[in-house]
């Protein structure tokens, strides 16, 4: 039951064979049984269990049903959740009981989604480790004494362990792939707005995107066609023949572990053997404007926390609090400038896309690293460990165009790396198939290794 996805629960249902209300206590008692990663900060097995059984009535009396009927989900900390805490992971905001749900959450509990609870996150979703200082770190399903990235962690962790069957998390300069990347499993960071933003805890307002994780693409296109209302399904099992997948020349291949490296050309490899195209391209940005992510979030994120920063600037955990200082650093003319240069790059990359469907980058230049490294080599240069993980994924925050990371393999150490595509602005159906297409051909023994962490784990 533990790696069964969306699409084989939704079949069982529709059987008889298994229950909502069975399968929501199964999951449940995994994370019950499974604390020490850390994945939840609020669980919420009382109203789960009454949704399951709504749910269950429903596939008894055969009753239309939604996308995701009785289907146990889990949401990332910073969606608001009426009449349940949410602390956004942190301090100020710990008992914290919103009163209007968040538009993503609203929408897949109209389809009949189960709120299993509210997942562990990087505070106020302003880093990469998910290293939470006042909820304790999510630790890696891969490897306990590894990040699972971030912010997202909980739910990147929470999916690839089987404690929910998909999870809803927010990325601001990647922090939907970069766990997903990190623990293995399917992240997508959609068109900018395509997904309701709305009762989400803003860092940055202007490149903050709400998107699944979930355990392959099949259930990553069920998961989109209930947040939007589009069909992601028709057509997956195309094949992907003359596809034209763009590899840059410049910027992704900067500054990139060797492994990775590797593992990213065997990716390459691998869609063309599909059939794709690689074709060879500059992209319109360099190591310069990754400066944007910062002068953005940074000042918008000043202005969120305007009143905290004043009145309880001693409850921020350390880093958190130092990005949220360093907004006062920053002009108004800085800002100008930066929301200048993100449409000038968001128009270049539009061009771009007439030339490629696809643009295949590495998601990260390494894996995760160990819980509490906050600076480390690669490539021979020592750099933060938030700089260096979110090199190549805060591109598509600034273009707010889609991007997806599935997994592309593991290292040495055994530690999952992802492969992120990108393409033109709610240009989502496309991912999805590359996605599909990949993932059927190359990920099946992967899928069985991480199949086994669940299987380690107690039920």
């Amino acid at each position: 039951m533990k790696n069964l996805t969306i699409r084989e629960l939704k079949a069982h249902y529709q059987n008889k064979e298994f229950s909502p209300v069975e399968v929501t206590n199964y999951y449940l008692r995994r994370i019950d049984h499974n604390q020490d990663l850390n994945t939840y900060i609020t669980v919420c097995a009382e109203q789960a269990l009454k949704q399951a059984e709504i749910s269950e009535k429903k596939f008894l009396a055969n009753e239309l049903t939604g996308i995701l009927e009785g289907i146990p989900l889990s949401y990332k900390d910073n969606l608001y959740t009426k009449g349940i805490r949410t602390t956004s992971g942190s301090k100020i905001e710990e008992n914290f009981i919103p009163d209007t749900n968040a538009g993503a959450f609203q929408i897949l509990q109209r389809e009949g989604a189960v709120n299993l609870g509210k997942t562990n996150m990087h505070e106020y979703a302003f880093g990469i480790t998910s290293n939470n200082p006042f909820y304790g770190p999510v630790r890696n399903p891969w490897n306990r004494e590894y990040t699972p990235g971030g912010s997202s962690g909980g739910s990147g962790a929470a999916v690839a362990a089987s404690l929910c069957a998909a999870s809803i998390g927010t990325d601001t300069g990647g922090s939907v792939r970069i766990p997903a990347a990190s623990c293995g499993v399917i992240g997508l960071k959609p068109t900018y707005h395509l997904v309701d933003a709305t009762g989400v805890k803003n860092i940055s307002w202007s490149i903050d995107h709400v998107g699944p994780l979930t355990k392959n693409v099949d259930d990553l296109a069920i998961m989109m066609e209930a947040l939007t209302g589009l069909s992601y399904s028709e057509n997956l099992q195309e094949d992907i023949r003359g596809l034209r997948v763009g590899v840059p020349s410049n910027y992704f291949n900067e500054y990139i572990d060797k492994e990775s490296l590797s593992l990213y050309k065997q990716a390459l490899n691998n869609l063309a053997s599909l059939g794709a195209v690689l074709i060879d391209i500059e992209v319109p940005f360099t190591a310069e404007d990754l400066a944007l992510v910062f002068t953005l979030a940074i000042s918008e994120a000043g202005f969120v926390h305007e009143n905290s920063l004043h009145h309880a600037i001693d409850q921020f955990g350390p880093d958190v609090r130092a990005a949220l200082e360093a907004s006062r650093s920053f002009s108004a003319l800085d800002y100008i400038k930066a929301i200048k240069r993100k449409a000038d790059i968001t128009e270049q990359f539009e061009q771009l896309f007439e030339q490629i469907d696809v643009l295949a980058t590495p998601t990260l230049p390494d894996t995760a690293q160990k819980i509490g490294v906050e600076e480390f080599e690669i490539a021979g240069r020592r750099e933060p460990i938030f700089d260096a993980m979110i090199r190549y994924a805060s591109v598509f925050n600034l273009t707010g165009q889609p991007a997806l990371s599935i997994p592309s393999g593991l290292t040495e150490k055994g530690l999952p790396v992802g492969l992120q595509l990108a393409a033109a602005t709610f240009n989502e159906q496309t991912l999805i198939r590359a996605g599909y297409a990949y993932e059927q051909s190359f990920l099946k023994e992967f899928y069985k290794k991480r199949e086994a962490l669940g299987e380690s784990l107690k039920n």
